[in-house]
């Protein structure tokens, strides 16, 4: 890669909404992910290559992070309100808690992939990856 090419800078903010939308971080067009959580190798649009991205965990911890902090205020208040039974709050809020969480958690993991593109983490910045011992 050129020296001018490793010096534009890649705006965040796009990369990241692209990669929440499941999009290619780069050209916006080509699918981000080849199955539900698999991100794919390269993109079929731009062919820019997108196998660098380590997500790993990070989606997960801040899906619990966002489900968890807007299930337990309306768990509380739907308790005070309406009293339900407690079979009828485990079904609910489990269900919704699996939904949300369903939901959420591509969203997060692409615009993880995203800012780690426009960041050149990972080797998204044409520089090799060397591991640290």
């Amino acid at each position: 890669m050129t020296d001018l090419a490793e010096s534009q800078e890649r705006a965040t903010g796009p990369a990241m909404r692209r990669g929440a939308l499941g999009r290619c971080p780069s050209c916006g067009q080509g699918r981000l992910f080849s199955a539900f959580l698999k991100v794919a190798d390269h993109c079929p649009n731009c062919g820019e290559e997108l196998h660098h991205q380590r997500a790993d965990d990070g989606p997960a911890y801040l899906t619990i992070l966002i489900v968890s902090h807007l299930g337990a205020p309306l768990l509380l208040a739907c308790y005070i309100a309406w009293r339900p039974s407690a079979m009828t709050m485990i079904l609910s809020f489990g269900i919704g808690a699996i939904v949300l969480s369903m939901l959420l958690l591509p969203r997060i993991k692409g615009a993880m992939v995203g800012l780690q593109w426009a960041r050149r983490m990972h080797g998204f910045g044409g520089a090799p990856d060397h591991a640290t011992i």
